[in-house]
């Protein structure tokens, strides 16, 4: 029992031993590596000179669309400018269409952050996801798995991490997912370098707010990265009414991605022209908030509706027609409220509205 439990002892400390030895052999590599090269001629040649460890995503392992490689594209490089360099804004709050890859590249910036060198070593960065646990779940394996080893790392054992599905560990930089319904956690950490709201416009209204008070707070404290990212939701949301301040106050510098970005990189026009028959594609592709498009009226009884409005002209009625019944309804506006006032009639099984309108 005793030799079986010292052998099972030993086994986990060698195993551990090669796990923290390829982590090491791994971040070595990544010293001092920049995260992309953004001129072609330069890249190629680099690519050769260095034998394909010409940056930190070469290294890894390129994005992947379909499980074809796809490099890094220029309006990446928007994002990349607008983070490093240090005389613009750290804070970025980021509109885009689906399918862009943003997400996936604040990923692999964050982690080349924690590992191009020791600077922020000792400190904590944050992502924040929607309220369910599977969504943090899912980010952290996302940025685990883009050290699995592969052919492109080439390393003898693969690259492992025991925290927990939350939790990952790079270089001595914790980076944690918080879901927004659980913000309390995030709230007395004492060094903060990184913080992610991930598809923020889609948090419950009343967790929102919340998130951003919770990483605002840290700007006087230890002045992270805060960048928000999300395709467009509902109306005067988080997204919304960041995208109103007045650009002399808001704190964001302010990014709009729409789908034009991602024509002949990440999407083709094939997929564009099938995106746009759906009704929900100025939406997901075209900023548009989802009020602008509606999901309560299918699209194709809405312009029915306007058809047969077309044939009937409000004014042309006879009050005193007894055999349509007719109704008023009205709003009296209490306060600062306006008067409303909606008179409808039913004729041919159709409710039809007569007057709309209002006084102040």
């Amino acid at each position: 029992m005793t030799t079986s439990v010292l052998f099972r002892d030993l086994h986990n400390l060698v195993s551990q031993q090669q796990r923290e030895h390829t982590r090491k052999e791994l971040y070595q590599r990544l010293q001092g590596k920049p995260f992309w090269i953004w001129d072609i001629e330069q890249h190629k040649q680099e690519d050769i000179n260095t034998d394909g460890e010409c940056c930190f995503n070469h290294i890894i392992g390129l994005p992947q669309k379909d499980g074809i490689d796809k490099p890094l594209h220029d309006y990446e490089q928007i994002i990349f400018d607008s983070l490093h360099d240090n005389n613009r804004s750290r804070h970025l709050w980021i509109k885009k269409a689906t399918g862009l890859g943003i997400s996936e590249f604040m990923l692999r910036f964050m982690a080349w952050l924690c590992l191009k060198d020791n600077a922020l070593a000792g400190t904590h960065m944050c992502i924040v996801t929607g309220p369910r646990i599977e969504l943090a779940i899912a980010l952290i394996e996302r940025m685990k798995a883009l050290f699995r080893s592969d052919e492109g790392l080439g390393l003898a054992t693969a690259v492992t991490f025991d925290t927990k599905e939350t939790v990952i560990e790079l270089n001595n930089v914790k980076i944690e997912a918080f879901p927004s319904h659980h913000l309390d956690a995030m709230r007395g950490l004492s060094s903060v370098s990184f913080i992610l709201l991930d598809e923020a416009d889609f948090f419950p209204p009343g967790q929102q707010q919340d998130a951003r008070d919770v990483s605002e707070r840290y700007i006087a404290k230890s002045n992270p990265y805060i960048v928000m990212v999300s395709t467009p939701n509902a109306p005067e949301g988080l997204f919304e009414r960041i995208e109103k301040e007045p650009e002399d106050t808001c704190l964001y510098k302010r990014i709009f991605l729409d789908y034009t970005y991602g024509i002949s990189k990440i999407y083709t026009l094939e997929e564009i022209e099938q995106a746009k028959k759906s009704p929900s594609f100025e939406r997901e592709y075209n900023f548009k908030y989802l009020s602008k498009i509606g999901n309560v009226f299918h699209t194709k009884d809405i312009e029915a509706a306007i058809e047969k409005g077309k044939k009937y002209n409000p004014d042309n009625f006879n009050p005193y027609y007894s055999f349509t019944p007719r109704s008023m309804g009205i709003d009296p506006g209490y306060g600062s409220s306006a008067f409303g006032i909606v008179v409808t009639q039913w004729e041919d099984n159709h409710i039809q509205i007569l007057v709309c309108g209002r006084a102040s």
